[in-house]
């Protein structure tokens, strides 16, 4: 198992995923190894695969995290189906009857979106610079939370404003904007960091550079106080996440009047069409029109 998990990582590291992403993907196949305790991977089935997810409950694993070792279990099977060593990909079946939320999310539910007022409380509220910092930079540039975690302290101007992101297979457009309340908080943030020889922009308490599952509790920490995610309901509505804020990014930047290409620009989407190709978007436009859509916090 460990032979397998580690050529399909370096598979992962030709193919470009992030440092991050393998990491990730190391640590929950090394869970499902545990599980397996030996027995041939090759071998597995849907009662095996129903086992891990009764072994994960015992862990007392949240349903969304199962359902992103599947996630990561499925990737791992599809790249020994292409390597020739399995016949077929045996978790496919097993999520679409058990995890099928995770699929195709059919039951009506929306992901949750909070009014400026909201999310001006759950900043303000947030009493550790770091976790403030954070939410706002999440909340004002709308980038993922792998874009987040990725980045360096080099990567911020607070000059001109903007920060340059790592190249990523989903991101077309790497220049993002943030505003002065966004710049107020950086600045704070690295004042607290200072002397670290690390890189990383964010920092966790050991002082390594802070991970997705670090973004992922600060932010849920901060809006179960604020009221805004109720850990216990099952219905998406009552949940905030790192990924609200960029739904709340690009719909409050909509309402604002900004234009559809300015927003596409901004949240990084692959250019799929020609029109996208050919329709080069000054970057000096585009900052003003955030600047001037971009709601304000009072941070």
């Amino acid at each position: 198992m460990d032979r397998l998990i580690d050529a399909f990582l370096q598979d992962m590291e030709l193919s470009g995923k992030s440092k991050t992403t393998a990491l990730h993907y190391g640590y929950c196949l090394k869970n499902y190894a545990a599980y397996l305790s030996g027995r041939d991977p090759l071998h597995a089935d849907k009662e095996t695969l129903r086992g891990f997810i009764a072994y994960l409950k015992a862990q007392e694993k949240t349903t969304k995290t199962i359902e992103n070792y599947f996630s990561v279990i499925s990737s791992f099977y599809e790249y020994l189906v292409f390597e020739g060593k399995a016949a077929a990909n045996p978790v496919i079946a097993v999520r679409k009857r058990y995890l099928r939320r995770y699929k195709d999310n059919d039951d009506g539910q929306a992901r949750k979106l909070i009014s400026v007022e909201d999310m001006a409380n759950l900043i303000n509220s947030t009493l550790n610079v770091r976790d403030k910092a954070v939410i706002t930079l999440l909340a004002k540039t709308g980038i993922r939370r792998n874009e987040l975690v990725t980045l360096d302290f080099s990567d911020v101007d607070l000059v001109e404003m903007r920060i340059r992101l790592k190249p990523t297979a989903k991101r077309s457009n790497r220049t993002v904007f943030f505003d002065d309340e966004c710049a107020y908080l950086l600045r704070r943030w690295l004042k607290v960091r200072e002397g670290s020889a690390n890189p990383a922009l964010f920092l966790n308490m050991e002082g390594e550079r802070l991970n997705r599952s670090g973004v992922y509790n600060l932010v849920v920490e901060a809006a179960r106080r604020a009221g805004l995610h109720n850990p216990e309901s099952k219905r998406l509505e009552d949940h905030f996440s790192p990924h609200a804020c960029r739904h709340w990014y690009c719909t409050h930047l909509f309402r604002a009047g900004m234009r559809r290409e300015y927003i596409k620009e901004l949240r990084g989407d692959s250019r799929k069409e020609a029109f996208d190709l050919y329709n080069h978007i000054d970057l000096k436009e585009l900052k003003e029109a955030y600047l001037a859509c971009i709601p304000q916090l009072g941070i």
